[in-house]
């Protein structure tokens, strides 16, 4: 429900400024579950903005401000997964480029975090010196980059991503300590909107998430929205493996997500509900998801067709 957060090119595309709060817990009812928290916010510099004709941005970036094609953003984010959190920030990087009626959009992102792992959460019968390494680990921060393309019009949106471009490595203790290396992964997504009947709205779409190493994982949805205000949808995600159709057809690791949710006046709420077909289900009550959302701006100015995160 926040695209931003796996696609920089998306930083300042619509032209509001916009900050978003997302909240995910997995596994409710699971002790020490996974759980993630992002907070972010972005903008663009256009013509009509007050950034733009502060004088002192005239002075420093008199081209790139007044041209209304640049776009900034950023989040923060915690990350925690049962002994092991991620704890860190990324800021980004867009460029847009208007086409007629529609956009097109490039960005870059820069982030860093740092891995921690809380040892009184960690339970071992026997262990060896490489163990004793991992678990008594003083990690320093990690440090990478993202990039992403997004193409949007009043109808259709497309983009792809490439999280992780230089594939850091999260080394411990020491130098020559043991090196896991942060995978490259790539992330396509698009859709399209249908008009069904006066105000009303469906929006089928796609997300589809590889690695080097071929795990892939698709997410396929179809949302109802009524004057752009209201909106409910479901979600197919199958179960993350190097052959989709084993993880598919078997239904290992694949899930259905219902979501909801409302805009009213500047403000956003989301909520969506994922229900796994893995063995796990049996155990936990799913994982939720929420996101609250605000946009400042009297509109999307220069491109007032632009109307969605």
């Amino acid at each position: 429900m926040n695209a931003f957060l796996i696609n920089p090119a998306i930083a300042g595309h619509e032209g509001y400024t916009s900050v978003n709060l997302t909240v995910r817990e997995q596994w409710v009812g699971l002790e020490n579950a996974p759980s993630t928290m992002a907070l972010s916010a972005q903008t663009r510099i256009l013509k009509s903005s007050f950034i733009s004709r502060s004088k002192s941005i005239r002075k420093r970036k008199r081209n790139m401000s007044r041209s209304g094609k640049v776009g900034y953003g950023g989040y923060i984010f915690n990350d925690q997964n049962g002994a092991f959190r991620r704890t860190g920030m990324q800021v980004a990087y867009g460029y847009h480029i208007g086409l007629n009626r529609s956009q097109l959009s490039f960005g870059l992102s820069l982030n860093s975090f740092q891995y921690t792992i809380d040892r009184s959460k960690i339970r071992l019968e026997t262990i060896t010196s490489e163990e004793e390494e991992l678990i008594n680990s003083n990690i320093r921060y990690i440090t990478d980059a993202n990039f992403g393309v997004y193409y949007s019009d009043r109808h259709m949106f497309a983009g792809f991503s490439v999280m992780n471009l230089f594939e850091s490595n999260i080394r411990l203790n020491k130098e020559e300590g043991a090196a896991f290396t942060m995978e490259r992964n790539y992330l396509a997504m698009g859709g399209y909107r249908l008009n069904v009947v006066d105000f009303y709205f469906v929006e089928p779409s796609f997300m589809f998430k590889f690695s080097e190493n071929v795990v892939v994982q698709n997410d396929l949805t179809l949302k109802l929205f009524y004057k752009d205000e209201y909106w409910g949808g479901i979600s197919y995600r199958t179960g993350s493996g190097s052959r989709v159709s084993a993880e598919s057809v078997n239904g290992r690791g694949s899930s259905v997500i219902f979501m909801v949710g409302a805009k009213i006046d500047k403000f956003t709420f989301g909520y969506s509900f994922d229900h796994t077909f893995s063995a796990i289900s049996g155990n936990t009550y799913g994982s939720h998801e929420i996101i609250l959302a605000a946009k400042f701006g009297d509109n999307a100015r220069r491109y007032r067709w632009l109307n969605r995160y």
